[in-house]
């Protein structure tokens, strides 16, 4: 059995799956931004400035997301994950040169399941996450 198939103890699991995690929690302010649009911003007590002002943050927040995973985080994770190297085949620094609403969304979703523990275990081990910049 490879390390990458050991069964994992509750906390390690936790561990693995961290970055995912961490992620998916900050994708998540992507995606009320985008259930908002219907107009629902209303039913929350949002008005239309409220809810624009929510847009400019979040093309502020993704501009700074992005800008810290290219400098800090897809580097290291690069060097054996090819999918965040900065290589031609290095898909998620492609896409952010190109995003918009439909790549963002698919986009988000494919980091998050790139950085899942049972995917992490098969390029690190665990006491190399913590010198992760997540």
């Amino acid at each position: 059995m490879t390390d990458s198939q050991a069964p994992l103890s509750a906390y390690e699991r936790r561990k693995w799956d961290s970055f995912s995690t961490k992620m998916s929690m900050f994708h998540e302010h992507f995606n009320t931004l985008y259930e908002l649009a219907d107009g629902s911003f209303n039913n929350r007590g949002m008005s239309l400035s409220s809810y624009l002002r929510l847009g400019d943050d979040l093309t502020h927040h993704l501009t700074m997301h992005h800008t810290i995973e290219e400098r800090y985080i897809f580097p290291i994770l690069g060097t054996r994950m090819k999918q965040f190297s900065d290589e031609e085949d290095g898909e998620h620094i492609e896409s952010h040169k190109g995003i918009h609403k439909e790549v963002l969304f698919k986009h988000l979703d494919q980091e998050v399941a790139d950085l899942k523990g049972e995917n992490m275990r098969k390029y690190w081990k665990l006491e190399e996450l913590d010198s992760i910049p997540m």
